[in-house]
């Protein structure tokens, strides 16, 4: 076996985990000096990139809201004034995902009577619009005819 040959074999048992470090860590338990501060706070900005939300897709923002979200507003986060008034929800079985249908507002203002199929509802990007919570005013109420 020659030297190149011997280097690649330890080197591959190495990263493979099956051969021992090849120096031992000194443990200390005192603070680390102050040249190796920098590195630290650079290796907890990297820590909290990777620790960062994922973006939600239309089911992972509405599965709380009641009723599926039925009758509240949600747009991506990318669009301006373009938002959908959710009227149907058709999940399949994992909850993650599906199909919806809305009435599309843009500016604040229905555009269309008919309910279209929302697009882009399983990619991720999507919110809430808070000002769309149903109210009581939103509830059509019964109207008993008067007793004459």
């Amino acid at each position: 076996m020659t030297m190149a040959q011997r280097a690649s074999s330890s080197l591959l048992r190495r990263f493979l985990g099956l051969a021992p470090p090849t120096s031992q860590r000194a443990l200390s338990t005192s603070a680390a000096p102050a040249a190796a501060a920098p590195a630290a706070a650079a290796a907890e900005g990297e820590a909290a990139k990777a620790k960062r939300a994922k973006k939600k897709n239309l089911f992972d923002v509405v599965q709380f809201l009641p009723d599926w979200g039925v009758g509240y507003k949600v747009a991506k986060t990318t669009w301006r004034d373009v938002s959908y008034q959710i009227t149907k929800i058709n999940l399949y079985k994992d909850g993650r995902h599906g199909k919806a249908w809305g009435i599309r507002h843009k500016a604040g203002v229905q555009v269309a009577e008919t309910p279209i199929k929302i697009s882009g509802v399983n990619k991720r990007g999507w919110k809430y619009i808070k000002t769309s919570q149903k109210t009581v005013q939103d509830i059509p109420s019964v109207q008993t005819p008067a007793a004459a």
